[in-house]
């Protein structure tokens, strides 16, 4: 029994570091999308999302996005005003293996907001998940 306590502190501390697609914006303005406040708290710290692999661009990226809904095409943005309220780019930690498009798959990962350029790709994100791993769900 004194144990118990200890366990559902560790139960809330999990819970808070899981997020989903409907908690990464609070609201959008005339500025755009806004970030939530979880985000803000969750900032640099280590998160675990559920969502779908999007095709890589080309099979040894070391990294990819992850949707909320299963996509059959890479859904690449041009600039972060454009940028997609249901997506995150999740950088790997390691070279995996990437899964089919419809695999529902959990990433695990240090959450970083903020606009940012890959000066690889250029690609311009508004969200990345960092040194991330994923298995299927």
């Amino acid at each position: 029994m004194a144990g118990l306590p200890l366990l559902s502190v560790a139960g809330r501390a999990r819970a808070e570091s899981d997020i989903t697609f409907d908690e990464l914006y609070g609201k959008v303005s005339v500025l755009g999308l806004e970030f939530s406040d979880k985000v803000k708290q969750l900032n640099g710290k280590d998160i675990a999302m559920k969502g779908f692999m999007a095709p890589p661009l080309k099979a040894e990226a070391a990294f990819f996005v992850l949707t909320e809904i299963p996509m059959s095409i890479c859904p690449f943005c041009s600039t972060d005003a454009d940028w997609p309220d249901n997506i995150v780019v999740v950088y790997l930690s390691k070279k995996q293996t990437f899964t089919q498009p419809s695999q529902t798959i959990e990433v695990r990962g240090k959450l970083e907001m903020g606009s940012w350029t890959d000066p690889d790709t250029g690609f311009v994100s508004l969200l990345r998940i960092r040194q991330a791993e994923y298995a299927t769900v």
